[in-house]
């Protein structure tokens, strides 16, 4: 078997090798109006979001009962 390296990934039933390509991370646009921004505009496909702030960063959860929680 095949030992995985660098950018390459493994093949294990095959024992070939395929070379993994750079995935651009998904990139959407939010409209802001009125400085309110809609947290179902937020919260498209995935019930969490992280955001950047000074070199930290925080998550944003939609808990099951529908309310937003920030952490650190």
């Amino acid at each position: 078997m095949s030992e995985t390296t660098g950018s390459n990934l493994l093949a294990s039933t095959t024992g070939t090798t395929k070379t993994s390509m750079p995935v651009e991370p998904a990139k959407r646009y939010i409209s802001i109006e009125l400085n309110r921004i809609e947290s179902a505009d937020l919260f498209v496909s995935t019930r969490e979001i992280t955001i950047g702030h000074a070199g930290e960063t925080y998550r944003l959860r939609l808990t099951s009962q529908n309310k937003l929680i920030l952490t650190k």
